[in-house]
């Protein structure tokens, strides 16, 4: 029975992994793609590019966070198995909807959801759910001060710039920007 559950989690988790794809896949391309910079092809191969080129530079945080919310006495291939159907249920329901959602914190609230549900509250490591919190309310802040903050220093910088000369930058910092957000989250 145990190795019948691990070749479900191991299909739940491939599924999972399909899912984050087209999930977080448009995050990823749709400017360079609405703005014509690359066709809706040239751009999925871009991504995927990095995506690739990512795992192999970077170190992977996420999943040792992953596994680090809960203490291991609850961890049990029940539990796996149902954080992850919650994660899947999640991440098709807030794509239906449109809904911008992250997988690895839907993961996360998945896996800690059923450790509670199998033991009680007493097993989650409420320091880093608090942490990883926080961040989904700070992120977007940071990210919306410092980009206008960026956005009023080009202003100024190019006031007086060549409008053709400065759309073929900004075409580059599309693909460059692009090419970051398709590399791996760190938590």
């Amino acid at each position: 029975m145990e190795f019948k559950l691990l070749i479900i989690i191991v299909v739940l988790a491939f599924a999972f992994d399909l899912i984050n794809g087209f999930h977080d896949a448009a995050n990823s391309i749709a400017t360079i793609v609405s703005t014509k910079v690359l066709t809706p092809f040239q751009a999925v191969l871009w991504a995927a590019f990095f995506n690739f080129m990512a795992y192999l530079v970077f170190e992977l945080h996420i999943a040792d966070t992953i596994a680090k919310i809960v203490d291991t006495s609850a961890i049990t291939l029940m539990v796996i198995m149902a954080g992850i159907i919650a994660a899947i249920i999640w991440n098709l329901l807030t794509w239906y909807m449109g809904i911008p959602s992250s997988s690895s914190h839907t993961l996360v609230g998945g896996f800690a959801g059923a450790a509670i549900a199998f033991t009680g509250w007493d097993v989650v490591h409420t320091g880093k759910i608090v942490k990883i919190g926080a961040f989904i309310f700070l992120a977007p802040l940071l990210g919306m001060i410092i980009s206008y903050l960026f956005s009023i220093a080009l202003l100024w910088i190019s006031r007086k710039g060549n409008p053709f000369r400065l759309d073929k930058r900004f075409k580059g910092f599309q693909l460059l920007s692009s090419a970051l957000f398709s590399g791996p989250r760190r938590q």
